[in-house]
């Protein structure tokens, strides 16, 4: 039995590439409809025309929304699903009946990625959001996080959200990027790699200025202002100026993370990437990790957005079948390497564009709270990294208790190993990560212990 944990671009082509040979694939996903995060679909009975939902992505939208439908029988699709532990060949399953376990031969992750998390004053405010639940909010439920919008970013999700807010109706008061603006124009030549792509990025850029909405690029501090509620947001511009703007609401988020926790639980191999400074999932260009029946591909691979992630889902897919002994395209695998290698060298430069931004870390003040689960503050990892030689993020999280509350580290694992890196004078690679345990998400533990 072949499983594909994931109905985003990448877990859709993989499960077509492999119902064409002839497979019926097991296509498992949380979300009630197939998309994955950039092409959620709303609620049925809630349907709004594409082009308000996914602008210039529309059409490829429309395609993989209908891939579920079109495969029909070929695949065993079940929604509303969540795999919460692999436990050597075998998915521990929550579901609408209760909890339930698979047996697999084969796996294919395509788990994508959530916005990477940094701590920031007044961030546990009610009304800050991340980019990605600002886009949810408006792709599932048709409405914006707030009134009067401020919206902060370190990547190329900043620009496309702030667009869709516009075009929504939505009032957008400030549009912030904490990366320089330098970094993009050194990176120009490498973003050549996909023009169309560019091409995309600048034309929403230069919609959102045409709509009265400038992207600020370069800004050195953020500050949510309120009491119980967000009123305000204040920022320095790159020249140390003050600016204050009032506000309802805040989308803040610094980049994507991949969500690696069921690779890390099916024992794969994991290695620190330098230039998204996180640790991702070992594999090769077609999607082979360190366990031979386990593949990954899309962002939950490695960072490398919606259509690096179609290619590698259909990558992985060929070399499942090139594993089972079955007859494979040589010319269409020739075609989807190069086709990868040139992402490849196209999220290198977006990378280098938006840059980790280490100042808002380097800045934030003791007081501030970094785990929102466990109440765990700055000053607290800080202290415990140089007095109690927490040289390791597991021996921090044994001291302080980082990471054991419900998101098991996945909002402030990435940001606590930053600190723990500063604090003690050393690379962020070096202190480690959080291992991985179930469950990745919270479930009934009444359910599940019967």
């Amino acid at each position: 039995m072949i499983a594909v944990v994931g109905a985003g671009p990448a877990g859709l082509r993989a499960v077509e590439t492999l119902a064409a040979a002839g497979l019926r694939p097991v296509l498992i996903d949380e979300a009630a409809r197939p998309g994955g995060q950039i092409y959620r679909q709303p609620p049925p009975g809630a349907e709004r025309p594409a082009e308000a939902l996914y602008g210039l992505e529309a059409p490829k939208a429309r395609v993989l929304h209908a891939l579920v439908p079109a495969l029909g029988e070929s695949i065993d699709y079940r929604p509303e699903t969540l795999v919460w532990n692999i436990g050597g060949d075998r998915l521990d399953l929550k579901t609408a009946r209760g909890f339930e376990t698979l047996d697999f031969d084969r796996l294919v992750l395509a788990t994508g990625a959530m916005d990477r998390v940094l701590p920031f004053p007044g961030w546990t405010l009610p009304g800050v959001f991340t980019l990605g639940a600002a886009q949810i909010a408006l792709k599932a439920q048709g409405a914006a996080i707030g009134r009067r919008v401020a919206l902060v970013g370190a990547g190329p999700l900043l620009p496309l959200v702030v667009h869709q807010y516009l075009k929504a109706g939505a009032t957008v008061v400030a549009a912030l990027d904490v990366t320089p603006f330098g970094a993009k124009v050194a990176a120009l030549p490498g973003l050549m790699n996909e023009p169309a792509t560019l091409a995309k990025g600048l034309w929403y850029t230069a919609r959102n200025a045409l709509a009265g909405r400038r992207i600020v690029s370069g800004v050195r501090a953020i500050r949510v202002e309120g009491e119980g509620r967000v009123t305000s947001l204040v920022w320095q511009d790159a020249k140390g100026r003050e600016h204050r703007v009032a506000c309802d609401a805040v989308g803040a988020s610094f980049g994507l993370r991949s969500e690696c926790q069921l690779a890390d639980l099916a024992g794969v191999k994991l290695r620190f990437e330098p230039t998204t400074r996180q640790w991702i999932p070992e594999r090769d260009q077609s999607g082979r990790t360190s366990r031979p029946d386990v593949y990954v591909a899309g962002d939950g691979a490695g960072i490398g957005g919606a259509d690096a992630a179609e290619l590698q889902g259909e990558r992985a897919a060929l070399a499942l079948l090139q594993d089972l002994g079955r007859p494979v395209d040589a010319a269409r695998v020739a075609r989807l390497d190069a086709r990868l290698a040139r992402q490849a060298r196209f999220r290198a430069a977006l990378e280098r564009a938006y840059p980790f931004p280490a100042h808002l870390l380097a800045a934030v003040s003791d007081d501030e709270i970094v785990c929102r689960c466990e109440g765990v503050t700055v000053g607290l990892l800080r202290s415990t990294a140089t007095g109690r030689d927490a040289h390791e993020m597991n021996r921090l999280k044994a001291l302080s208790r980082i990471g054991m509350g419900r998101c098991q580290g996945r909002v402030c694992g990435q940001a606590a190993a930053e600190l723990l890196a500063a604090a003690r004078g050393a690379e962020v690679a070096t202190v480690g990560r959080l291992r991985g345990n179930p469950p990745v998400k919270p479930i009934p533990i009444r359910e599940a212990i019967r």
